[in-house]
């Protein structure tokens, strides 16, 4: 896809690929199996946390699965991702074995980081992920630097940036913003705007349209239905196409709701439980799926009763194997700290 003409272009989904077209049998029970995963995995964390055998923070990803499900399912082998601290969800979809994720949420040994980062803070080189940070918006400019590997190398691969609404309004967004058009980097920006920065709704502390904050810089924006996994899917392959083909950067604003609070210790008395359970209700993305796969006959009923069977076994023997782990040595407090490089 060529660059856009004007700094206030848009990126549109051609309506030659249209969710409907694209969807078969074996990709909707792939996306279903994964959005299942993800809300089971979330569920147990969410118990063994009031069990306190999880500490420090936890942020759940409960009702947001269609966005990393969706977009991972469109991205190539080789593609780097690096996200905000609600992050166990992209973990999965990025292929991280759930055994060793929910090992590191218990401050495991046989967890990604050795048990040592906890909920935020885990990565796997081998699997192209990069975090799980902490700090509000400081995942955007490292995920540009990552684009910018990408291009230093002509890999052919695009880094995946995912922020929140609350980090929409950091500086170091627009600075990113600015280095990534200017250089045409190789990189999506998924702004996952739950309606919420912790307990602030996002009409009270952003002005104007987030899919817009790009355009001042000539990145095309787009709003997308983040409870839809298909659209999540076609709207993710338009821009990566972009961006892999030397187009720039790609600004997708990815509506979405959280079903629990900013995270374990958060009452949430800021918005009403009829919201919640209209949410619920009405657009939850895993429901949508289902009910479009029986209306379009692509599955039996009997499968779902299968795939729910398969996903709860893999979340017990994740959780089996986090509390079979043993708690990490003293030692492994002075590594992964220093790295010494010497230049001859």
């Amino acid at each position: 896809m060529p660059p856009p003409k004007s700094p206030h272009a848009r990126l549109v989904v051609p309506p030659s690929r249209t969710a409907a077209s694209v969807l078969d049998s074996a990709l909707a029970q792939r996306l279903y199996r994964e959005m299942l995963l993800v809300r089971r995995f979330e569920e147990k964390a969410g118990q063994l946390y009031g069990m306190g055998l999880i500490g420090g923070f936890c942020h759940l990803y409960i009702g947001q699965e269609a966005v990393v499900v969706g977009f991972q399912s469109a991205q190539r082998e080789g593609d780097t991702v690096i996200t905000t601290y609600r992050d166990h969800g992209h973990m999965l979809a990025a292929g991280m074995d759930p055994g060793g994720v929910m090992a590191e949420l218990l401050g495991r040994e046989g967890g990604y980081s050795r048990g040592k980062g906890g909920s935020m803070h885990m990565f796997s080189r081998e699997k192209n992920f990069f975090g799980g940070h902490g700090i509000v918006g400081a995942q955007v400019p490292m995920g540009t630097g990552l684009a910018f590997a990408h291009r230093y190398k002509q890999d052919g691969g695009v880094c995946v940036t995912y922020l929140g609404d609350g980090a929409a309004n950091q500086g170091q967004v627009y600075e990113s913003f600015n280095m990534a058009a200017l250089w045409k980097l190789p990189v999506v920006y998924v702004l996952e705007n739950n309606k919420y920065s912790m307990g602030t709704s996002v009409q009270r502390h952003a002005a104007g349209d987030l899919y817009k904050r790009g355009e001042p810089y000539g990145i095309p924006g787009q709003r997308v239905d983040g409870m839809d996994v298909l659209a999540v899917r076609e709207a993710a392959l338009d821009a990566l196409d972009r961006a892999r083909s030397g187009g720039g950067p790609v600004l997708l604003e990815v509506l979405t709701y959280r079903y629990r609070g900013h995270s374990m210790s958060d009452p949430a008395k800021y918005r009403t439980r009829e919201e919640v359970d209209e949410w619920r209700a009405s657009r939850d993305p895993i429901e949508r799926l289902k009910a479009l796969m029986l209306a379009q006959g692509l599955v039996e009923e009997d499968v779902f009763s299968a795939l729910e069977r398969d996903v709860k076994a893999q979340v017990a023997a994740a959780t089996a194997f986090a509390q079979a782990s043993p708690e990490p040595d003293p030692s492994e407090l002075g590594t992964d700290v220093l790295v010494e490089t010497h230049i001859s």
